[in-house]
């Protein structure tokens, strides 16, 4: 199984890409783990929507375009459906029947474009709270890890 985290932008804080670290260190039993980082467009001060709907365009081209053919696509969206650690579970176990490949989307603060929405299998809410970008990418990589120690009968999440 192999796992992708495909995100706008980069990490600047040591602590973030850290965290990060050790989850996929403690993931590697189970499946190969990585996180793909595409470059963030500039948002000028004042962004009109259609300047907004032109930086999620350009951006969701960037992220398509390091989807692996045949790969389960998870898409973090604010308006996307919420989930709990043994659900999300069952989906990533039930996409690992599927197919040896999950990427999961992080979009850049202007959100995603249509067409990354359009092109996932599911569309995945960690709530109705705005998180920072990097910060949910720890989140992320640590429920990953938590469906994995479910699907494997661990106790961790517990």
């Amino acid at each position: 199984m192999h796992i992708s985290i495909i995100c706008v932008g980069k990490i600047s804080e040591r602590f973030y890409t850290d965290a990060v670290k050790e989850y996929a260190k403690r993931m590697s039993r189970f499946a190969d783990f990585e996180v793909i980082e595409v470059a963030d467009e500039k948002i000028p001060a004042n962004a009109s929507e259609k300047e907004i709907e032109q930086i999620k365009i350009k951006e969701g081209k960037k992220i398509l375009s390091k989807l692996k053919p045949q790969s389960c696509i998870i898409s973090l969206c604010i308006e996307g459906k919420t989930l709990d650690s043994i659900e999300l579970a069952n989906t990533i176990s039930e996409a690992c029947q599927r197919t040896s490949h999950i990427s999961f989307i992080i979009g850049g603060s202007c959100g995603l474009s249509d067409e990354v929405k359009e092109r996932s299998d599911l569309r995945l809410s960690f709530g109705r709270m705005t998180l920072p970008h990097q910060l949910m990418r720890v989140v992320l990589s640590e429920q990953i890890y938590r469906a994995f120690m479910i699907n494997s009968g661990a106790a961790y999440h517990k």
